[in-house]
């Protein structure tokens, strides 16, 4: 809805405000394209964003906009523009009413599915987990770097270390976030060049997990869409509750800070983040960070002419 509102609005603004029953003014010929960028922003949001519910809201806040500007028109119309503002004005109202509980639903989804997670992680039992991000490099490089298992700590704050030990076997352990070393050995149970991985735990692990992700091209034909899923079966005990405090209240976000890293060390070679952020030893030897400098007083004084 957004998208087709927007192309028309931009493409053709004359012909909406002539269905609209809007006035020829100035003003209307300025505020016509610029709801229709608007309404553009919001799709490209809601299309390629995982915050569904803030893009949604926005689009609540745009419809109120919307019904203002409306109903100031409507006070200064009379015959049948008045007419078409009027029937303008009702369609905008349904889909308003459409967005907010649009809105609402999403918020409620977020919320429902943060308070599950972290339940799972408290009490012991499974936990799914699942991301997406974009890289603006191809599948096949994509692929390829996350294959290379010992590089994986490299971006994912909770590892210490991945050691391969066989062609298809790992050893893995994660080390900070814990308070204490949490080892497993894993095995890759599908493996696609290019497209796929999947793995699983194998063993006595301390947290029985597997995982899937898979290299999608994305739209663009240069970038690779990333789709990870994570499952987790919380042991109870001092080790779940470890895992627990790990994950905290918001353990979706932890996987999106995750790719967020792949993003960076992919595309830019290295990762920014602040001194506070947890990590574990390898990450912090791969990507050093020094604490902030005090700028002196020639750098001071360019940015003050600058």
């Amino acid at each position: 809805m957004s998208a087709g509102l927007g192309v028309a609005q931009l493409a053709a603004p004359d012909t909406v405000r002539r269905i609209s029953g809007v006035d020829d003014s100035a003003t209307s010929r300025v505020m016509v394209p610029l709801v229709g960028a608007r309404e553009l922003v919001h799709a490209a949001g809601l299309l390629t964003s995982r915050r569904k519910g803030f893009w949604a809201w926005t689009r609540v806040v745009g419809d109120a906009m919307d019904l203002a500007s409306l109903g100031l028109a409507l006070a200064h119309r009379g015959g049948r523009r008045r007419r078409r503002l009027v029937g303008v004005t009702g369609a905008v109202l349904g889909i308003t009413v459409l967005d907010l509980l649009t809105a609402v639903h999403a918020t409620r989804a977020k919320e429902a599915g943060s308070a599950s997670a972290t339940r799972g992680a408290r009490r012991g039992g499974p936990m799914e987990l699942t991301a997406t991000t974009t890289v603006r490099k191809p599948p096949s490089e994509v692929y390829a770097f996350w294959r290379d298992l010992d590089k994986l700590p490299s971006f994912m704050a909770h590892l210490e270390e991945v050691r391969p030990t066989g062609e298809r076997t790992s050893h893995w352990s994660a080390n900070a976030p814990f308070g204490k070393n949490v080892e497993w050995d894993a095995e890759i149970i599908g493996d696609v060049a290019g497209e796929k991985i999947a793995w699983r735990s194998i063993g006595k692990a301390d947290v029985p997990n597997a995982g899937t992700v898979r290299f999608v091209p994305a739209p663009d034909g240069v970038s690779t869409e990333v789709h990870v899923l994570l499952t987790y079966d919380i042991p109870g005990g001092a080790v779940g509750k470890a895992v627990a405090k790990y994950f905290g209240e918001e353990p979706h976000q932890q996987l999106d800070d995750d790719l967020r890293r792949l993003k960076q060390v992919l595309e830019t070679g290295e990762v920014v983040r602040s001194d506070g952020a947890p990590w574990g030893k390898r990450a912090r030897r791969e990507f050093p960070q020094r604490p902030a400098q005090p700028l002196s007083d020639a750098e001071l004084a360019k940015g003050a002419g600058a």
